[in-house]
């Protein structure tokens, strides 16, 4: 089949890398020139939110789907119209790339989400009371787009684009799962990851699997899979995204129409990565298996503050040495403060091993330049 696939970071990658096993032509989209897939994929440099770059680029392949979720629905609307397949489908995608439409379909499929308030230009008056959350309607991932307001003080720095206002949860952890559904409508659900953010750059420092969690806290979360799965009438891998509060409750903070960071332990955590499953379910072929194989984590490879230019990774020569520690570069030559340079996998007999480790890794290599 001729895949074609709208982005080209290290999702898009990773997805290729998996699927190279099986016979398939897969083709990239991408405004980078130097994109991680432009080295292992038919590339094309273009815009994925142009209605005709987005039209022209899928007409001719058998499939479509998305590494970001940031690309021109309308475009995927039209093909298709025109009788291609595209995974997810353009209208689930509509949905989730716009913030206010997808909190008003939890509200409608009664799926646990914060309460919220939309607000489309600046004139209207926020009713949420302080603190609160803000989220831009569109743009926003790996912690851009959203901000805290805590005070009044904080109120100055609110954004005049359209937003989502929404009641601050009290966290006691965050959560993620991952949850496939091929044409057929066969389901697969991973087993659920906790992510530990980094407070500074607001991005998914750790994560790690399995989560021991309450029965009644497990229930939650399966109900709200089940009701997503029911809801969203489209194949498709999504990242359910969770608040566990401190009274017991479970949220949807926001679910991603794709791939995802807080499902790369996969890749050596369970019996299949989350990529041989969005690959399956791209195919429509019977969904693999995601039981977890014991301890595992994952540690982001981010820019380090102060480096920009040609990518140096600090201490990777020690890391290497390491047992059960898998490294997984994106291809990115240039680092920035914060950037996502690649990942490091770790397995382990216990948590309390796994975190040990993740620590240590961590503390061993920095990305400079």
């Amino acid at each position: 089949m001729k895949i074609g696939i709208l982005g080209g970071g290290q999702l898009g990658r990773m997805l290729i890398q998996s699927a190279l096993k099986y016979d398939d032509e897969f083709y990239t989209l991408d405004p980078a020139s130097d994109a991680p897939c432009s080295t292992i994929s038919n590339f094309t440099q273009g815009n994925f939110n142009d209605y005709e770059t987005v039209l022209n680029f899928g007409k001719n392949k058998d499939v479509v789907t998305i590494e970001i979720e940031h690309v021109n629905a309308d475009a995927l609307a039209e093909l298709e119209n025109q009788g291609i397949k595209v995974v997810p489908n353009s209208a689930i995608i509509k949905t989730i790339q716009q913030k206010i439409l997808q909190k008003e379909f939890y509200k409608t499929y009664d799926i646990p989400s914060p309460e919220f308030q939309a607000v489309w230009n600046s004139d209207e008056k926020i009713t949420m009371t302080l603190p609160f959350v803000q989220k831009m309607n569109t743009g926003g991932y790996d912690g851009k787009g959203v901000q805290v307001i805590k005070n009044e003080e904080d109120l100055q720095n609110l954004w005049k684009e359209p937003s989502v206002i929404e009641k601050l949860v009290d966290i006691d952890k965050e959560l993620s799962v991952i949850v496939a559904r091929n044409e057929k409508g066969e389901t697969k659900t991973f087993p659920v990851t906790e992510m530990v953010a980094d407070p500074k750059l607001n991005l998914l420092d750790f994560n790690i699997c399995p989560v021991f969690l309450q029965e009644d806290t497990q229930k939650q979360i399966d109900v709200i899979t089940e009701k997503f799965l029911n809801a969203i009438n489209s194949p498709g891998l999504f990242a359910i995204e969770l608040f566990l509060d401190k009274a017991g409750k479970v949220w949807v903070n926001e679910t991603a129409p794709r791939l995802h960071n807080s499902g790369h332990q996969s890749q050596e955590g369970n019996a299949n990565s989350q990529f041989e499953q969005m690959y399956r379910v791209v195919k429509n072929l019977p969904l693999a298996d995601t039981e977890s194989l014991g301890y595992s984590g994952m540690l982001n490879l981010v820019g380090a503050e102060g480096y920009s230019g040609k990518v140096i990774y600090e201490g990777m020569e020690e890391v290497l040495k390491l047992p059960k520690t898998y490294v997984h570069l994106y291809g990115k030559t240039e680092t920035k403060p914060g950037r996502k340079m690649g990942h490091i996998n770790v397995l382990a007999d216990s948590k309390e091993e796994l975190m040990e480790k993740l620590i240590k890794v961590k503390a061993m290599v920095r990305v400079i330049a």
